[in-house]
């Protein structure tokens, strides 16, 4: 049995609120790129997952981008230890477990609805930001076969620097996925792509 999200009419409304400050409060400048077409669909948001602050990050994108509601998976034992984020968009996966298949399915309705985006880290655990190249875990291709409906499937790549600056600038870089294959090896595939274009357009805002 999985822990399904649930939107609590006071926490999510504040946990909203507190990304948006608290990203203002630890970064000195957030730089967005990327185009967004709205087409009234269901948004899975594909990331890398280099630290604890992702699921603030891709709040913040959803609030300034997307305006939908945010459900993220999060590993059963680190959702136990912060039952608060259950309140706010986040369920949980076992790894190991048959209740993998319930996460599964549940992952899959969440994108009928086209109010809802769904975050997931296919790399399965955080990892450096210099790890080269990403790897998926093989839940991401269980999900899309899953899936029976239109959704917009977006790349998002989360980079950090310092430059000159005593905090770090935090740039948030997204494209869409065009493709037709959505097996974990192509969703790989192109996922890296993306990343390697995205590092250097970092190194020009250096230089700018």
């Amino acid at each position: 049995m999985i822990y399904k999200a649930t939107h609590h009419f006071f926490l999510y409304p504040f946990f909203k609120r507190y990304a948006v400050w608290k990203i203002r409060r630890n970064f000195h400048d957030v730089y967005i790129k990327g185009e967004f077409h709205e087409k009234n669909l269901p948004v899975l948001l594909i990331s890398n997952h280099l630290s604890w602050w992702d699921g603030f990050w891709a709040m913040y994108l959803n609030i300034r981008l997307f305006h939908r509601k945010f459900y993220f998976m999060m590993l059963e034992d680190q959702l136990k230890k912060h039952m608060f984020f259950n309140k706010t968009g986040g369920y949980s996966i076992k790894k190991g477990s048959k209740s993998i298949i319930e996460t599964i399915d549940y992952t899959s309705s969440l994108l009928t609805d086209n109010k809802n985006m769904v975050l997931l880290f296919p790399q399965g655990e955080i990892q450096s930001l210099y790890t080269q190249p990403i790897r998926f875990e093989d839940g991401i291709g269980y999900v899309m076969k899953k899936i029976t409906c239109d959704i917009q499937i977006i790349f998002l790549v989360t980079l950090i620097d310092f430059f000159s600056h005593p905090k770090p600038g935090l740039f948030l870089y997204f494209e869409e996925y065009q493709g037709s294959d959505f097996t974990t090896k192509t969703l790989q595939e192109e996922y890296n792509r993306f990343y390697v274009h995205c590092i250097p357009q970092n190194f020009r805002k250096k230089e700018s």
